[in-house]
């Protein structure tokens, strides 16, 4: 049994897929399957039921899966041990990172990262979608926001303060509103499930039910439509401030905050050693964004 064997087993099962895990770890799908095929003759037991499109974990798969990734994990916890706290960060960082914030506040910063870490690639999930960071395999997640009791580690990257917001040109057609009710009187730009915004001020507190012919899962269209009129908007500073600045958009009831907006954190699994590289890459960020983040224009 080796070490690789190991390491193809635990992304074949977080993948479903062996030929994928393959490609991840630099295998054809000849040499992956040749792999697997010598764990399981050392264990003398399947450790997947293979389909033509999809491998899934045996009953002995599922068991041995639990074992594996604690002997993977303490060998890397070993490693980091005997490098000491201050080795240089390398290897590639497994990341998984909200869309229009990683492209917004994380890509334009990337290539002085990587020159001042030589030794470290970078394997970033750049997405929408909202993964699974166990199961993925990643090292690292940027989320935003209230977190759920996960049994992720979390480390604070910059606060997340949110506003209501709307065009120019809307607030031509419309009167600004002067409390929160007057968004009942609005149409509002919905993203998610969140309907009621909730909004604070010196021991007040106002619950807003909203509405509006507008309803998507994407931040990113909720701010472009906000931009090109189609109606008010509950956003992120980080996602809107450079609109603020340039007049695109119009801050609208500036004396409320709004209330449950959590913050933008860095997770990391429970299991997982912290390596070099992933604490190198959270504080080089953190140390970009500020206590006070330059997005915060006003």
């Amino acid at each position: 049994m080796r070490l690789e064997e190991l390491e193809l087993f635990r992304r074949a099962a977080a993948l479903g897929n062996l030929s994928a895990a393959g490609r991840e770890l630099g295998l054809s799908p000849a040499t992956a399957s040749a792999r697997l095929q010598s764990l399981e003759r050392s264990l003398g037991a399947s450790l997947f039921v293979r389909t033509t499109r999809r491998i899934t974990l045996t009953e002995e798969g599922e068991h041995f899966l639990a074992h594996a990734e604690k002997a993977l994990d303490a060998l890397e916890m070993g490693r980091a041990s005997i490098r000491g706290a201050d080795a240089a960060p390398a290897g590639t960082l497994r990341a998984s990172i909200p869309g229009p914030f990683g492209r917004r506040h994380v890509l334009p910063y990337l290539t002085e990262f990587l020159d001042a870490n030589p030794e470290v690639e970078l394997d970033l999930h750049i997405s929408d979608e909202i993964v699974n960071i166990v199961e993925g395999g990643y090292e690292l997640a940027i989320r935003i926001g209230p977190l759920n009791d996960s049994g992720l580690l979390a480390s604070k990257l910059a606060p997340n303060r949110r506003i209501v917001v709307a065009s120019p040109s809307y607030l031509e057609r419309n009167d600004a509103p002067s409390v929160p009710e007057d968004l009942g009187q609005h149409v509002c730009l919905l993203h998610g499930d969140t309907k009621v915004w909730r909004f604070h001020r010196a021991g007040e507190e106002r619950a807003v039910r909203v509405s509006g012919r507008l309803h998507t899962n994407s931040g990113s269209v909720t701010r472009d439509a906000a931009i090109h009129g189609l109606g008010v908007a509950l956003k992120g500073v980080w996602d809107v401030g450079e609109d603020l600045q340039k007049g695109r958009l119009v801050h609208l009831l500036p004396d409320w905050e709004l209330g449950d907006v959590g913050a933008i954190w860095a997770l990391r699994p429970a299991s997982k050693f912290a390596s070099p590289r992933a604490r190198a890459f959270v504080d080089f960020l953190r140390s970009k964004y500020g206590a006070t983040p330059y997005w915060e224009i006003e």
